[in-house]
Formats: structure tokens, sequence, C-alpha cells
């Protein structure tokens, strides 16, 4: 580290996200992380070449194996998450799908959330389907039921710190110890939270992945993915699986991602008091049937999340329309401050129908199961003002 950098183990998270490890330089500092966009490097020895393929902390030659900026990002979002390393990838997506493959073999079991990210819930029926790996789904909130759940040939425990889309909060401490008691290795998709608000390995944990496209890039101009370890060895096992995969993140993403950190501390706590505001004032309202948000007292997991996220509930919420699907339909197409879009945790308020869209994987009988009914509304809040995200709101739903 630079003597002008400030040592990051002194500092908050919040200040962290602020001042990301820099390389060393000579009499001044970047006040950002430079962008090294060209992808080899020469060397002066055959033998230091050679030893550059050695791990992920080798000298740089080629960006597969990794990058300058690339590798900013992923000791920054290590550092946040309390990890010994990280791999950054192309998208959330290429995260999961590395780990994944890195620890499953054909006849290997998974123990799954219910209540899971459409795409995850696709690739662990993919998975299933090429590669024999059976799947038993449990809830996130009883520890016996994954206990009851573990087989001898289990390899991983899947998890979301908030599941997407129906918000509900897995009880990290619980599942984790009863996985880490049986030796089996834990993934938790911390994208909903952040670092910010939940830092699943302080429970436990051995892999966080994130789709850094949503909160720790933040502007809605970047597709990129990471995965965080909590040992050396296992981030040594997935970094080798992700150089046949090849799901490499281009370091002009990696560096828009560290760009748009530096802001995440002020933009998760504008999403989190608006998100609050907003699942309040639809509770009250005539055409919406439930609304699902943990920071509200009648939210199944409220008592969790306020021992698990005890500094916010996150940007995300879900409503169920009266109404049903056209419900839905008609307010997703009838909002003008937000957008119908895919995605979340950007600056912009997002909303989506998940059992049209982002869960359209699922069987009407896993839909419900996982608790995304017909006329389940995702919103994403963003950081606009909170009424005039209520008042687009209000005329959406009038016309329900």
């Amino acid at each position: 580290m630079s003597d002008f950098h400030v040592n990051p183990e002194a500092l908050r998270p919040e200040s962290r996200t602020v001042h990301p490890p820099l390389a060393e330089t000579t009499g001044s500092r970047p006040m950002g992380v430079p962008l090294h966009q060209g992808h080899l490097f020469a060397f002066e020895t055959a033998d230091a070449l050679v030893q550059a393929h050695e791990g992920p902390d080798g000298a740089f030659f080629y960006n597969r194996y990794g990058n300058p900026t690339v590798r900013s990002l992923e000791g920054a979002v290590a550092d946040l998450e309390g990890g010994t390393g990280a791999l950054a990838t192309a998208s959330g997506m290429g995260a999961i799908t590395t780990v994944l493959l890195a620890l499953l073999r054909t006849g290997d079991h998974v123990v799954a959330q219910r209540s899971l990210y459409g795409g995850t819930f696709a690739l662990l029926a993919d998975l299933a389907e090429r590669r024999g790996v059976t799947v038993t789904l449990v809830g996130g909130d009883d520890p016996a039921e994954v206990e009851a759940a573990l087989r001898p040939e289990t390899r991983v425990l899947y998890l979301e710190t908030v599941s997407n889309p129906t918000t509900r909060v897995t009880d990290l401490p619980g599942l984790i110890g009863v996985a880490k008691r049986a030796g089996v290795p834990s993934v938790v998709d911390n994208t909903f939270a952040t670092p910010l608000l939940c830092r699943p390995i302080e429970h436990g944990a051995d892999i966080v992945v994130h789709s850094a496209t949503k909160y720790l890039g933040g502007h809605s101009d970047v597709l990129a993915g990471i995965a965080v370890f909590a040992d050396p060895d296992l981030h040594r096992r997935v970094w080798q699986q992700s150089l046949e995969l090849g799901a490499t993140v281009d370091p002009f993403a990696a560096w828009l991602t560290l760009r748009g950190m530096q802001t995440l501390a002020l933009r998760v706590r504008r999403h989190c008091d608006t998100a609050l505001d907003l699942a309040g004032r639809l509770s009250g309202h005539p055409a919406v049937a439930a609304v699902h948000y943990p920071g509200l007292p009648a939210h199944p997991d409220h008592e969790l999340a306020r021992r698990l996220l005890p500094d916010g509930h996150g940007g995300v919420l879900a409503f169920d329309l009266a109404g049903g699907r056209e419900a839905a339909r008609a307010f997703t197409e009838s909002v003008r401050l937000a957008s119908l879009a895919p995605s979340l945790g950007g600056v912009h308020s997002l909303v989506l129908h998940p059992a049209s869209t982002s869960h359209r994987q699922l069987s009407d009988e896993e839909l419900a199961a996982a608790g995304v009914g017909a006329g389940l509304v995702r919103m994403s809040v963003g950081i606009e003002h909170p009424e005039d995200i209520w008042a687009d709101v209000e005329q959406a739903l009038a016309k329900v």
C-alpha cells in the first residue's frame, strides 16, 4: 500500500468503499483506481512467466488469469465482506456458475433455499439434468429442515441473505451452522443486502456471491459478478475452474464497479429509507393484497431481519396485487417515473413481474412453492425523492 493511503483496517465499511486498496506508487497516488485495459503483460525471464500461472495472486500476464484493475475490485469487495480473496466475473450468473461447477461433481447433492433467483433455480435444474446433481429445496428459517435434508453426498448449501423476489430473510447463522458441523460448504448470495447491511462470512459462510451489476455498480451501466472466499484454498479451487470457463470480467466493467462503489453507502441508506416508507404506504392501499418487505413488523422474518440486518432492510420490496396477473400487467405498464425493466439496485426505480420474467423458468407449482404469486410485482426502489416515487406508484395503482 502507498504511504499516502489510509490503512483500510482502520476504517468502517462506509469509508472503505471510498478508499479501496491501491497499488504502490512513488511520490504521489491516483485518486481512483487506474484502468488497465490492456490484457497482455511481458516478462524478463521464462521462469517468471511460468510462476505467474500458479495462482490467483500471481504476476499479471493475461487477463483471464488476472488484471490490475480487476484485482483491485476483487480486493475491495473481499475487504468489505471480510474474505481472504475474491474472483470477479463477467456477470452474477458467471460467479454462481463458476462456484457451483467448481464444487460439484456427478452424483453430488445440493441443499438450496426454496425461494431463489430464477437464474439460480434454472442453473440447479440444468445441473440436475445434465450432470446428475440432486437438489433438495428447503425454507430459510428452520435449521432442523436443513439437517434433515443433508446426505453423505451433500456438497453445497446454497442460500440468499434476502430472497429474490419475496424478500424472505434467511437464518444464516442457524442454517450455516448446521452445514458447517457436517463439513458442507455454504454459498450465500448477498446481492440484495450488500456488504453494508450483512456480511455472511461473519456468520460462517464459506463463499459469498454478488451480482455486481446491481448495488455494487449501482448505475445500470455495468455487467459483472464476484465471489468472495473465506478460505484461500477454496479461492484457488474456484479460480482454477474459472480459467476453463473464461467468464472473465472486462477491466472497464471492473473499473465502473469500483467507481460505483464509492457512493454505495449513500445509495444504500437512501434505498432502505425510501423502501420502508413505500412499503408502509402500500400496506394500506386497497389494490394491494400483501406487501413483502422485512422492515415491516408484519413480515414473517421481521425479528430475524432486525438482528441480521440491523442497519437497514434493503431497497427491494414486493407486493401482491389483488387483481392478479392482469393487475400486475396494468401496474407495470402504468408507472411513469419508475421503469418496467429487469435488474435492480441502480439509482432508477424499476418494476418487474417476476412470474413472467425473472422466474419464468419455474412451473406454476414451483412458483407457488417459492411464494411468487401471479399478481406479485417486484420493485427496486431508486434514489429519486420518496414523494415522487409514491406519487408515481399511487397513480399506477389507480389504473389497476
